[in-house]
């Protein structure tokens, strides 16, 4: 009895609370995730300038004190957001690309271009976050505009030397104008529906987005 009774005593593990199912940790996942599923929504119908932090704590119904657990402003909440976004596009055309490895570079760039698009355009306001809303916010959001560049300029420079290794070494500026065309194409495209102009398609996107990197890589062929 009196070894039960010291075990107990030094057992200091302290019980962790749940509520509703979830511990602390798991509930801050969720505002977090709640936070951040608000503010997509917000930012792409009212934008950025027009969506406060008090609206995002309505949205997601999370209290503002909640809110500054997570983010030390709206700029930092728009940076998570379009981290998050940036992130499960990167992912979707790596997969995409290595599942078309072994095709040849024209099937395996209407495939990647496919995959991007879709990414972006499925659910429209994460096109409108990412493009319609990410220009001229803050020096911080603009660097990291330019880091997501700079990685799909580098992922499109890796697909070319993959088709032909023995392309010349200076591709990345290329692949950067290349990429900045691309981007400029969908701002568009998102733009014109944002202005009332007549419906285009997501396939419409995808066959102007292959059209225009075909256009280069013809470019490409003929200056070698």
């Amino acid at each position: 009895m009196s070894r039960s009774k010291s075990a107990a005593s030094t057992d200091r593990t302290p019980v962790r609370r749940r509520i509703r199912g979830l511990d602390a940790d798991e509930r801050s996942a969720q505002r977090r995730r709640q936070l951040l599923t608000a503010a997509t929504e917000l930012f792409a119908r009212q934008s950025y300038s027009g969506t406060s932090i008090e609206q995002i704590c309505q949205q997601a119904f999370v209290g503002t004190k909640g809110f500054y657990d997570h983010f030390d402003s709206k700029e930092a909440c728009y940076t998570a957001l379009l981290e998050q976004i940036s992130t499960g596009i990167q992912q979707r055309v790596a997969e995409v690309a290595a599942d078309t490895a072994t095709a040849d570079w024209p099937t395996r760039r209407a495939a990647v271009l496919a995959a991007f698009v879709h990414a972006i355009a499925d659910d429209p306001r994460l096109a409108k976050v990412t493009f319609g809303e990410a220009g001229g916010i803050s020096p911080a959001v603009e660097a990291m505009r330019r880091s997501n560049r700079r990685w799909s300029a580098e992922f499109l420079k890796h697909q070319w030397l993959q088709a032909d290794p023995t392309e010349e070494p200076r591709l990345l500026p290329l692949a950067l104008a290349t990429i900045g065309g691309m981007f400029e194409l969908v701002a568009d495209w998102l733009h014109h529906h944002d202005d009332g102009g007549a419906p285009e398609s997501v396939d419409t996107l995808i066959a102007d987005l292959e059209r225009f990197v075909s256009v280069v890589d013809a470019g490409r062929a003929a200056i070698r």
